[in-house]
């Protein structure tokens, strides 16, 4: 099992930003990852309180195959000076790969969240 961790931001704390957000963060970490949702064993999502408007997981239960996958929400802890308006999510995965071979997806401003581990970006 594997565990490959994602972000992302949404500008407005509206639904429909945070279900367009958390869609577009699941699909590039399945895409960059090669996962299929039969791969995943959960997934937990973390929003910072001043996200209101909906459940990261309820936007991820309405992709295709993800209404069977174990989905959990979680408030992220209030820490000074932190990125606002995130959205986290942690995947558990089966995965023969190596933790190195995993590739962690950041998105907007959560790209600053793990520089370290950001891909370059394709000119």
């Amino acid at each position: 099992m594997r565990g490959i961790r994602g972000a992302i931001t949404v500008e407005v704390n509206e639904s429909k930003a945070v279900c367009e957000a958390v869609q577009m963060l699941l699909k590039e970490m399945m895409s960059e990852n090669y996962l299929s949702t039969g791969d995943i064993g959960a997934a937990i999502f973390s929003a910072t309180s001043d996200i209101t408007a909906a459940f990261p997981a309820a936007a991820a239960r309405t992709l295709a195959g993800w209404d069977m996958v174990p989905l959990f929400d979680a408030q992220q802890m209030v820490v000074d000076n932190s990125i606002r308006k995130c959205i986290r999510v942690l995947l558990l995965v089966n995965s023969s790969k190596s933790q190195n071979e995993i590739n962690h997806v950041y998105l907007r401003r959560a790209k600053k969240l793990r520089p370290d581990i950001i891909k370059k970006e394709k000119v």
